[in-house]
This record gives C-alpha cells, sequence and structure tokens, in this order.
C-alpha cells in the first residue's frame, strides 16, 4: 500500500533531506539552501523521518552527516506529488516519484511503501525560493535516536520520532 505519513499542520509539511556540513550550514544559516548546493542536480525530498533515517544510515554515512528537517508548504508539496512521474518511465520531467518500503527503527522494511520526490529544474527551483519557510537541523535527534536504538529501547527511540500521520492528497496514489 502506497501511503504518505508525515510531521505536517494546515500551511505546511516538514520533509528531510541529508547533506554534508558544507552544504547543510549554508543552508541552516541562510534558511534556504545557497551554494554550495546546486539546482542543476535533482534533489530528492523524503516526508518520513524513518525512510530518511535508513537512506543515511542515523547520520553516519559520508556526505549525509547532517539530517536536515525542511518545511515546505503544502502547496508546493502537493504541487510536486500532483505533477511527479514513477522514476521507471524514462525521460526528464521536473518532478520524479518512487515509492519505496517503509523503514522500521531498525531499518527493516515494513509493509507500505513510503514516497521519495525527485525535484530537478522549475521544480527545484519554487522547492528553494518559493516553497522553504524554515530549515532546522535534526542530526542531534537523528543519533540520539540511534543510540537508543543500538541501546534495544527502542520505547525510547519512538517517543523521539516526530508526530507524523497519514497525509492525504487526492494524488498521491496515483503517482
Amino acid at each position: 500500500m502506497k501511503e504518505i505519513r508525515a510531521d505536517y499542520d494546515d500551511q505546511s509539511i516538514v520533509v528531510y533531506q541529508a547533506y554534508s556540513p558544507a552544504i547543510a550550514d549554508p543552508a541552516l544559516e541562510a534558511q534556504r539552501f545557497v551554494p554550495p548546493f546546486k539546482l542543476t542536480r535533482m534533489t530528492w525530498i523524503k516526508p518520513s523521518f524513518l525512510w530518511m533515517m535508513y537512506r543515511c544510515g542515523y547520520a553516519t554515512k559520508e556526505g549525509q552527516e547532517r539530517v536536515l528537517a525542511i518545511r515546505i508548504t503544502r502547496e508546493g508539496f502537493d504541487w510536486a506529488v500532483a505533477n511527479a512521474v514513477s522514476s521507471r518511465i524514462p525521460g526528464k520531467p521536473q518532478v520524479r516519484v518512487q515509492w519505496d518500503p517503509e523503514r522500521g527503527l531498525n531499518h527493516e522494511a515494513l509493509d507500505h511503501r513510503s514516497i521519495q520526490i525527485g525535484l530537478t529544474g522549475e521544480a527545484a527551483h519554487r522547492y528553494v525560493h518559493d516553497w522553504t519557510l524554515s530549515i532546522t537541523d535534526v542530526t542531534d535527534r537523528a543519533r540520539e535516536i540511534h543510540e537508543r536504538v543500538r541501546a534495544r529501547d527502542l520505547d525510547a527511540a519512538r517517543a523521539l520520532l516526530p508526530p507524523e500521520r497519514p497525509y492525504g492528497t487526492s494524488t498521491a496514489q496515483n503517482a
């Protein structure tokens, strides 16, 4: 089953990305992505915190040592989902979507699929210049959760997770 789970409110939704300090530090200072971030590359956003933890190894992988929570407009996120093309379809669309198995605290695959959205061209420009409301460094939280998981204190790890819940968008299942 495809399901978008996210931390969101009436106006915004949180997506995650992991970068090196060289990209994360200037982004945090400017509260938007600035060089050396490159608008010419596809950038992948993930609304699932645990999928991001799987991808970056709880902020331990090289080049992904810093985990950022980017609060963007729901209007922008919904536009991206509505304009997404499957990553399996050839071509060069501005928005790609990929559904991968959601992950648990130990990186185990769960039954439902979690969305990743790749942005390039106009979509990446909109993400950086129009949709981004704030950027927060959640690296310490990621590492603390990882410590609790490694200590097998899963209840304590779960208590530190962001409050994600199903996110409704009429186009999500079709993407």
